[in-house]
């Protein structure tokens, strides 16, 4: 059994990392939040130390360094906005503890070297969360693409709608400098995929760029691809449905649509399995979607022209 602690607890994404850690038969330490509305901890224990003060959490995290083997904590489990990702890796690394990290790991390329230096000084690790590559049917794919290998290009379209209301822009979610921006915060994990399946980049261009939405093309080893990410409910391909039906999920590859959409309940332990075995995703594997998304946030946009996505074109 391991022994974790949490950054971000009270944050949409930490459900499904409290639900990994004890699905794997560990065990919760400490709790990290500035909000105080996580009475969800009571699900999992009634011993787990919380904290709103990253300070205090710093402290025990220390105290628990130096104490006992059986009282340390071995995982930092990231769950905060983007922008903090990086430090509170630092903080795991710093208190002996490998960190396991939602996506994006960083939001710039250059915070993954500094990472890559702590990882060295400290002998421990820093792992991220790229659910999509444990996917049963894009686990399959991929190996139907590596057995069909040639010098062939495959034409893909990636679409991917996720309806937001006026909050999202209010939040960190809609500070480029916070969250990344929109190829960032909701396509990092699309990228990696693509980059996982087709290998690696060549030419991106953006066609379209604004705080909803962002458009454009990146030529892969293995493919061409056309790619729509927005945040805007009018651009859904059918009539919303708040709190049933609000995201379009769509990736077609040579014009057959590649069916995911369910089996995305257990991915995070999943990743947490192979963390845990020796398997995990580190800086390596996140590195090339982190260039490719930094590439895409500040290039200039281009004119339309024939590898332009069809949503963009019929605006």
């Amino acid at each position: 059994m391991k022994n974790f602690a949490i950054t971000g607890v009270g944050g949409y994404i930490a459900p499904r990392h409290l639900r990994a850690i004890r699905d794997t038969g560990n065990r919760l330490l400490a709790a990290l939040d500035p909000h105080d509305a996580v009475g969800q901890l009571d699900q999992y224990d009634f011993d787990i130390r919380f904290f709103t003060e990253y300070e205090r959490f710093d402290r025990h995290l220390e105290k628990l360094r130096r104490g006992p083997e059986g009282q340390r904590v071995h995982y930092v489990s990231i769950c905060v906005p983007n922008y903090l990702h990086d430090a509170h890796c630092r903080l795991a690394l710093r208190v002996g503890a490998d960190a396991i990290c939602e996506k994006p790991l960083v939001i710039n390329p250059w915070n993954l070297d500094a990472l890559q230096e702590l990882e060295d000084e400290t002998g421990r690790r820093v792992f991220t969360i790229l659910q999509l590559r444990v996917h049963p049917k894009l686990l399959a794919l991929r190996e139907t693409l590596l057995q069909q290998r040639g010098g062939r290009q495959h034409d893909v379209c990636l679409s991917y709608v996720t309806g937001r209301g006026a909050w999202y822009h209010q939040s960190w979610k809609g500070v480029s400098e916070k969250s990344g921006g929109i190829a960032t915060n909701i396509g990092i994990h699309f990228f990696d995929l693509l980059q996982w399946l087709f290998g690696e980049t060549g030419e991106s261009r953006v066609y379209h760029a604004d705080p909803n939405r962002m458009s454009g093309f990146v030529e892969l080893e293995h493919a061409r691809v056309k790619w729509f990410l927005s945040v805007d409910p009018a651009d859904l391909p059918f009539a919303v449905e708040p709190g049933k039906r609000s995201t379009f999920r769509s990736i077609t590859i040579d014009g057959e649509e590649v069916e995911f959409t369910e089996g995305f309940t257990d991915l995070h332990t999943r990743v947490y399995q192979e963390t845990l075995a020796g398997r995990g995703f580190g800086l390596a594997d996140a590195r090339p979607s982190i260039e490719l998304v930094h590439r895409i946030r500040t290039a200039p946009t281009l004119p339309l022209d024939d590898m332009a996505h069809p949503m963009l074109m019929k605006r």
